[in-house]
């Protein structure tokens, strides 16, 4: 069935296939309402044909939810859509454990090793402290990120697996190659399974093999039963003896012989990397419990007396059957024939009793459910008690065998019991001001979940909390989230290029990511255009804070052009009129004849001709005549400048656009 495109829950967009296992397929999606990317897992179809099933599957599919730790991969969300069901969880980049052991081909480093069990080991202890067995701990099951992180992911769901369900679909879930024994013949399975499983997963890493193989599934599991393995260190010498021993330790088949808990496990590896060969690891070869008991003197005279006599018993029927020796094996004969007659009976006998049918006692008090079990001639035996929010205090959350309808188990079997103790109450810790690490292990070990809201701050440095929206000292039920606002420092921008755009554009482009304080340097550049950006004081593409100052350097060059001045002289100065003499006679009374002569004036005629360019002087012509009215002067100039034209004193100023299209100016 193609996904691609269908949308689960209004809310999870499939976007691939990126693999598929025994139970379910997993799927690449969109987060449309947080906006990230999320790993879909949907359970094949031959699953959710079964109710029990699935009710079993929600129930350990939220439980697994409230494990939160660095090397589990978390459950974000558990969903039916149609008939699709489906867990959403972390979407994790990196390779399955199992892919890397078969890349190399053979033994892993052991250091590397190491380190990896150690944060699987981690990931079980905080399981395990909360009642959650994996029960499916295997390569295949293990994530390693691209930075060395293992991520341990499908906490809890194997024991949605009830043996009815499996017997009815013909289904293994898990690999029989990492079962516990006890597992393997359909026992009670506990954390001692998973130390089990993950001594078989280190064998593996450091061995290149599993510790048991065989042509089927049952022939592996009867291995796993009978047979001791080879130790790891004859396949592979460079092992250390400490990790050898811790290895042998967790793959004992007694499960009270193996580590009794994941801390202790955690222990020896942690100890293992710091002193390879020492001999920290203690073994169990018997029953540690057994007490020494005193034996009264009498007895221990009456004991040798009877020992005494039962061999001369035997030495006397020694020699009659060596004295009769035909008779001896016609008696053996027919001992033999009793023996295994009487035995086969008394077998079928003992492991034959009525099968009544199991009854579902989830839902029910304590009381009911002992009643109940006991009409059914079954026993009742409390497991333990433990928090749930989603089960009434003092009734029954699950039972072991887990109810399938019609499934029938031997009379006088014991059922164990999960009893609830009701949602565990707990108190908001104050948080703010921590940094993210110290904040998030105060709310875990409330038992509370929380959410991490990055935001930037000027004031509260980078990885310290700035609030928390539940107040503290608040009532809160265990399992609730409580979410948190996270310093990211001050805000940082990606630098973007504002090279050769305009002052404006370029402005605009840093405005536009958040920087406002801008600085403008001018610098000439003839081989750029003017206004362009030549340079900006941050590269493009680094990262830098909101609020920095960025400098850029404009082009401030431009090329000179060259203006043809009409100057008209006469105009400005006002020109001149030449002087002239006249004579003339004038004859009196008398008779007498008088002459009156004027005498010539001398008249300025030229004047010196200077032009100024934004206050320079650039050009002088010398004695120019006055009535001169086209006077050209070519003078060169940028931009719009101011131009003056001096003629004798008589001063004219004009604003010229050198880079205009006029190139003829007339002044005035």
């Amino acid at each position: 069935m193609d996904l691609k495109g269908r949308l689960l829950g209004n809310r999870y967009e499939i976007i691939e296939k990126i693999g598929s296992g025994g139970m379910a397929t997993v799927y690449k999606a969109t987060d449309l309402i947080l906006k990230r990317y999320v790993a879909v897992k949907i359970l094949r179809d031959e699953f959710t044909t079964d109710d029990e099933f699935i009710k079993r599957f929600e129930v350990e599919a939220q439980s697994a939810a409230r494990l939160t730790h660095p090397n589990i991969v978390s459950i974000y969300d558990v969903g039916v859509d149609g008939n699709l069901y489906y867990i959403v969880m972390e979407l994790i980049q990196g390779k399955t454990l199992k892919e890397i052991i078969v890349k190399e081909k053979g033994p892993l480093p052991w250091k590397w090793s190491i380190n990896v069990s150690i944060q699987i080991a981690s990931a079980l202890e905080m399981a395990h402290r909360n009642n959650i067995i994996h029960r499916d701990i295997k390569p295949h099951n293990i994530i390693i990120t691209e930075d060395g992180v293992a991520k341990v992911t499908d906490f809890g769901i194997a024991k949605a697996v009830s043996n009815s369900t499996i017997t009815a679909f013909g289904t293994t879930i898990g690999s029989v190659h990492y079962f516990s024994p006890e597992h393997a013949r359909g026992g009670y399975t506990d954390a001692k399974s998973d130390i089990y499983s993950l001594g078989v997963v280190m064998y593996e890493m450091l061995t290149g093999r599993v510790p048991f193989d065989a042509d089927t599934p049952v022939s592996v599991a009867l291995k796993h039963m009978q047979e001791e393995p080879v130790e790891p260190k004859e396949i592979n010498p460079n092992i250390p003896s400490s990790v050898n021993k811790i290895i042998m330790k967790a793959l004992k088949k007694d499960p009270t012989l193996r580590y009794q808990t994941s801390t202790e496990m955690l222990q020896d590896l942690r100890a293992c990397l710091k002193n390879p060969n020492g001999n920290f690891v203690e073994e169990k070869d018997y029953d540690e419990t057994a007490k020494t008991q005193r034996i009264n003197v009498s007895e221990l005279e009456e004991n040798k007396r009877v020992s005494k006599e039962d061999k001369n018993s035997d030495n006397k029927f020694i020699a009659f059957i060596k004295e009769h020796k035909k008779l001896s094996i016609f008696i053996g004969v027919i001992l033999l024939f009793f023996i295994a007659f009487g035995g086969t009976m008394l077998f079928l006998g003992a492991t034959n009793p009525k099968e009544v049918e199991l009854p579902n006692i989830t839902g029910m008090t304590a009381q009911e459910a002992e009643e109940t079990l006991k009409k059914a001639n079954l026993k009742y035996e409390l497991e333990k008690e433990e928090y749930n929010k989603d089960v009434e205090e003092g009734k029954v959350i699950s039972q072991e065998p887990p109810y399938q309808a019609n499934f029938k188990v031997k009379e006088g079997s014991q059922v164990k019991v999960v009893i609830s103790k009701g949602q565990e109450k707990t108190k908001v810790p104050k948080v703010v001001g921590m940094k993210q690490d110290e904040a998030v292990k105060a709310l875990e070990e409330a038992k509370l979940k929380y959410e991490i809201v990055e935001e930037a701050s000027k004031k509260v440095e980078e990885g310290y909390v700035i609030s928390q929206e539940t107040e503290a000292d608040a009532d809160a039920f265990a399992g609730d989230t409580v979410k948190i606002h996270v310093s990211t420092g001050t805000e940082k921008v990606t630098m973007v290029s504002v090279l050769d755009k305009s002052e404006e554009d370029a402005k605009a482009a840093l405005k536009a990511i958040g920087i406002t304080s801008i600085n403008t340097v001018y610098e000439e550049n003839s081989s750029k255009a003017k206004g362009v950006v030549l340079k900006q004081s941050v590269e493009p593409g680094s990262t830098v804070e909101k609020d920095s100052k960025i400098t850029i350097t404009v082009n401030n060059y431009e090329a000179s052009n060259t203006i043809n001045l009409v100057i008209n002289v006469k105009s400005l100065t006002g020109g001149y009129t030449e002087s002239t003499t006249n004579s003339s006679n004038v004859t009196n009374s008398s008779n007498a004849t008088n002459t009156t002569t004027t005498s010539q004036q001398t008249v300025n005629k030229k004047v010196d001709v200077s032009v100024s360019v934004g206050g320079t002087v650039v050009q002088t012509r010398t004695n120019i005549d006055k009535n001169q009215t086209d006077l050209s002067i070519q003078v060169d100039g940028k931009g719009t400048q101011t131009v003056t034209v001096n003629a004798g004193g008589a001063i004219s100023t004009k604003t010229i656009n050198f880079a205009g299209t006029e190139k003829t100016i007339k002044i005035p």
